[in-house]
């Protein structure tokens, strides 16, 4: 698509879906390759930063963040900013300070459409843009993605630069890329990788190298689905299914139990969180609380009391925790599993005690692993489903090369969303 059309798509149907925070009119960029969009939390030079916050993080940037820069340096174009949860840190996709998105797949009902890169993914599952940037920190490319019916690609660390990028937990946080497809999120981290500075060491991505990989013959560990705890029925129907249809292109896949480190990291990935984002963003919090979403500050609260030995000795059983599970995965190629346990309800229904969506996401940042996240169905309500590929470490390669295969696979075929009843 052009531009000229996105723009006109989005001022068509966005004012309901609610995508967006702003337009570049014109566009950003002079070439003519793929349209994106950026999540608010990257810089954009002269563009106010908002971070899903009523008091911007930065009012005007002075450079666009080395991402941004670099999509555009090849000749994508960039035609806004997309919503995202206040300072990045939540998973249902709700902002109480700005406004929440809708999931483009329900015009009746007000659904949550996964956080925190929610704009983002309801944006290319709308049809508004062919991808778009987002971060991860716990799963919030991942999740969006799987709950709004699209791609999402995370890199491991080292990748992709975080220059530009607003924080929430320096040692998870990554760059990603939601799209309409494996092939262009792939195209789309190739352009973004590489050495920058100290931020990042590795790259850059080969994305044609990993779109064109034969994967017969790889082997895929796939949790069963009684040892993935609560899962919703038609998600655990959906992904017995993908797992059947995965082995279709001569994948192994093989049921079993991984160490019990992928449950408990969901916890001290959460601590991670919270202390390094109260050490960040402290100073903001105690100034502009009151104008900020209130489950966003006991999020952030909660690492107030955790103290500096606390800290570290988290950082420590950390290490000792991806040094395990590094050592079992070197048996398979990657492990499988839902994106999601749960569909993206009603925001009526959203409990913001609670982070169902990120249950099985944030092991892949905890343990700094690669991942994807490819549509693999609808459920009866017509949501979508996601299906999860983690890799192994700096294995970015066989991630792409899996998702690809099991998209052609699956059954998808580009669906995408009745947005006419989004129309303004």
């Amino acid at each position: 698509m052009s531009p000229d059309e996105a723009l006109a798509r989005i001022r068509r149907y966005d004012g309901r879906l609610n995508a967006f925070v702003r337009l570049f009119e014109p566009a950003l960029g002079h070439g003519d390759g793929p349209v994106f969009a950026i999540k608010d939390l990257f810089d954009v030079v002269g563009v106010p930063t908002g971070g899903g916050a009523q008091v911007p993080l930065s009012a005007e940037p002075k450079a666009n963040a080395e991402v941004v820069q670099r999509l555009l340096d090849a000749g994508w174009r960039a035609v806004g900013k997309t919503q995202t949860v206040e300072l990045a840190y939540g998973g249902w996709g709700t902002n109480r300070a700005v406004g929440a998105p809708w999931n483009p797949w329900d015009s009746k009902v007000h659904r949550a459409p996964g956080g925190s890169s929610s704009g983002s993914a309801a944006a290319v599952a709308a049809g508004f843009v062919d991808a778009a940037l987002g971060s991860d920190t716990g799963g919030s490319v991942r999740i969006p993605a799987a709950t709004c019916g699209v791609v999402g690609l995370k890199a491991g660390r080292g990748l992709v630069s975080l220059k530009g990028v607003h924080p929430l937990a320096p040692s998870l946080d990554t760059v990603g890329a939601l799209a309409k497809d494996v092939a262009t999120a792939a195209r789309m981290l190739a352009i973004i990788s590489g050495p920058d500075g100290d931020l990042a060491v590795r790259g850059p991505f080969d994305a044609e190298a990993a779109l064109t990989m034969e994967v017969e013959g790889r082997r895929l560990a796939a949790i069963p689905l009684e040892h993935l705890g609560e899962v919703d029925p038609d998600i655990g129907r959906l992904y017995l299914a993908a797992l059947d249809r995965l082995r279709r292109t001569g994948v192994t896949v093989q049921m079993v139990r991984p160490p019990k480190v992928v449950d408990d990291s969901f916890a001290t990935n959460g601590l991670l969180m919270a202390s390094e984002g109260w050490r960040i963003w402290r100073e903001r919090i105690e100034t502009h609380g009151k104008v900020m979403d209130p489950w966003i500050v006991r999020r952030f609260e909660v690492g107030r009391d955790v103290p500096d030995e606390r800290l570290a000795e988290a950082h420590a059983q950390r290490a000792e925790d991806q040094a395990q599970f590094h050592a079992w995965l070197a048996g398979y190629d990657g492990l499988v599993t839902p994106t999601c346990p749960i569909p993206g309800p009603p925001m009526s229904e959203v409990d913001e005690t609670v982070s169902p969506l990120s249950r099985l996401t944030r092991a892949a940042n905890y343990l700094d692993l690669p991942g994807i996240s490819v549509p693999c169905g609808l459920t009866g309500e017509g949501m979508p489903a996601g299906l999860q590929i983690v890799g192994r470490p700096r294995d970015e390669t066989t991630v792409v090369a899996l998702g690809e295969a099991f998209e052609k696979v699956s059954g998808w075929n580009g669906r995408a969303p009745d947005i006419s009843g989004f129309e303004s």
